[in-house]
């Protein structure tokens, strides 16, 4: 396994950076695990919404830096495809079985990601319908990873 979770935003709440350390730390004896964290670039007050298209073209150039030409990129998106954890788990090994390289997963700021990000990634996966924080997606999408890697060596996991 060699994964990377691009996010938007710094974890500065202490509760999301120690659940995000946690499973990270869970993630390392599976394999490499990277964490890259991208500063936000702050939304104007009365923000335009071409002010609003400036800053997440901003934080897409940014997440684009860190992606090499061989990854796999996999883009948070709410209109992504759902998967349950045991599919999931099965998709991330057969990607890693085929050879696709570094699967990297991008969490977009609060304003979501660039239609430059979006078109990059290889595809685009949502944890619900719902929206949710990316602080708190982050975490949760680290959670799933950890679920996957327990699924993929027929560790017991709680359902």
């Amino acid at each position: 396994m060699h994964v990377a979770v691009i996010g938007v935003g710094r974890l500065r709440e202490k509760y999301f950076r120690g659940a995000a350390d946690e499973y990270i730390k869970r993630l390392s004896r599976f394999g490499k695990i990277e964490e890259i964290e991208l500063s936000d670039i702050p939304e104007p007050a009365n923000a335009s919404d071409e002010d609003r298209r400036r800053v997440k073209e901003r934080e897409g150039e940014m997440i684009l830096s860190k992606i090499k030409p061989t990854d796999y990129v996999i883009a948070l998106c709410i209109d992504g495809k759902q998967w349950d954890s045991e599919e999931l788990s099965k998709h991330l090994q057969a990607l890693e079985d085929a050879g696709r390289g570094r699967q990297v997963f991008v969490i977009g700021g609060s304003l979501g990601l660039s239609g430059a990000v979006v078109a990059r990634a290889n595809e685009k996966l949502s944890m619900s319908k719902m929206t949710f924080p990316h602080q708190l997606a982050r975490v949760m999408l680290l959670e799933q990873l950890y679920r996957c890697e327990k699924i993929g060596a027929g560790e017991r996991y709680h359902k």
